[in-house]
């Protein structure tokens, strides 16, 4: 059975970019994002943002990404973003691009080179 329109949770794509001495894979950014959110807001917060990885938006040569959060959850998530100091080891910055709630506007908006 399927719910009503206006009954379905309202999901974001916010569009991040990894500035690191070396390229990382998405995994290890993943793990970061993760840790970050688990310390700045504990498991029920994480929880709540219902977290995403877009694995096939991953441009490993620009550091970018895709990740799916909760309408409600992006301002955490760019907080998270912002206290992420290392990936895989190394020293790093995640900065948020920007927000959109379509998919297609992200793709050709953000993750070219600009």
């Amino acid at each position: 059975m399927r719910s009503l329109p206006s009954l379905k949770e309202k999901r974001r794509y916010l569009v991040f970019e990894v500035v690191c001495e070396r390229r990382h894979g998405l995994s290890e950014v993943r793990d970061s994002v993760f840790s970050s959110m688990l310390e700045l807001f504990g498991v029920c917060g994480t929880a709540d943002a219902r977290l995403r990885f877009l694995a096939d938006k991953w441009n490993s040569d620009l550091q970018r990404g895709v990740i799916l959060v909760e309408r409600s959850c992006v301002e955490s998530l760019r907080a998270a973003l912002c206290l992420v100091q290392h990936v895989g080891g190394s020293n790093a910055v995640v900065r948020s691009l920007g927000v959109s709630g379509i998919l297609r506007k992200v793709s050709a908006g953000y993750l070219q080179k600009q």
